[in-house]
């Protein structure tokens, strides 16, 4: 059993109880506008280049043999419709200007790879969380991967979209202890302008995924402050809404993630723009009151928590 995944992400503390190390698959089932995380949208890997990085020699112009490499002025140097990342040119790269994003793994390769966190995780009340992208187009790996870690004493957690079908997402809960479920926007057309499809099988899931928790099983639902598209009092008024009227007490806790701009490297190193580059942080006072909305929408007010950088004022 095989899957692809960007990378290993060890000593995390934003993706679930503790320390943890996160599995970011590739692929994502969703196109957020304000992705973070853009090298993972695609299942298949990518090569990205680092023009900072760049020394212009061209040395790996000859050895690409689909001759997908461009002048370092045309950049992006990887062609996206050429390049299969087979990663020739990243060898033979002096400045590791460029690099191949994602690789395959095994299912016994990586559980042997995430047990030699074990220790933290034990010591912590961590474990491995699934994300990406979307670990549930990868469901047969990943709840192959989440069995061999529960019986190893690792807890397990899901990150997902909830965008997908019912049979692969029971696939991923089966030996998953926590579920961080993103809701991110009710009212169907925003959901669709911003991520590409309608709201309507995410919040089907959630509603199912509310009333099948199994002892023991906790639910935290995760709400990403974008400014001009998430963040504002009547979404999350909304969403508040339907949280404490469809999924009620199954809900742990909601967790308002605000906005950074961190990945704006990223979009530059896969020659993407971004339509987020030039936003700001969301402010103290802004963020007051988007938090005061969720927490009037009818949860209980302890249980809606903010995380996340703020602009300084």
């Amino acid at each position: 059993m095989k899957a692809t995944l960007l990378n290993l992400q060890r000593m995390s503390t934003e993706d679930g109880p503790g320390i943890r190390t996160t599995v970011f698959f590739k692929g994502c089932s969703l196109s957020c506008r304000w992705c973070h995380n853009p090298e993972s949208i695609e299942r298949r890997p990518r090569t990205a280049w680092n023009p900072q990085a760049c020394l212009g020699c061209r040395a790996c112009e000859p050895v690409c043999p689909r001759g997908a490499l461009r002048p370092p002025a045309q950049g992006p140097r990887p062609d996206p419709q050429r390049c299969q990342a087979c990663g020739a040119c990243a060898r033979e790269c002096p400045a590791a200007a460029l690099e191949v994003l994602g690789r395959e793994w095994t299912l016994d390769e990586l559980v042997g790879e995430l047990l030699r966190d074990r220790a933290y995780f034990e010591a912590s009340g961590g474990g491995v969380t699934a994300s990406g992208g979307e670990p549930s187009l990868w469901p047969g790996f990943v709840a192959g991967l989440f069995a061999r870690l529960r019986a190893a004493g690792v807890s397990t957690a899901l990150d997902t979209c909830g965008h997908c079908s019912p049979e692969a997402l029971a696939q991923c809960l089966a030996d998953a202890d926590l579920v961080l479920y993103d809701l991110k926007l009710l009212d169907p057309e925003l959901h669709r302008r911003w991520t590409g499809h309608g709201p309507e099988r995410v919040l089907a899931n959630a509603r199912a995924l509310a009333r099948g928790l199994r002892p023991g099983q906790r639910l935290w639902i995760r709400t990403p402050l974008i400014p001009g598209a998430t963040a504002s009092p009547e979404n999350l008024a909304a969403l508040g809404g339907f949280i404490a009227r469809e999924l009620g007490p199954a809900v742990e806790r909601w967790e308002l993630l605000t906005f950074n701009n961190l990945c704006r490297e990223q979009y530059r190193r896969l020659g993407r723009s971004w339509d987020f580059a030039e936003t700001a942080l969301l402010g103290a006072a802004e963020l007051e009151r988007l938090a005061a909305a969720a927490r009037g929408a009818g949860l209980e007010p302890a249980r809606v928590l903010v995380s996340g950088p703020t602009r300084l004022e």
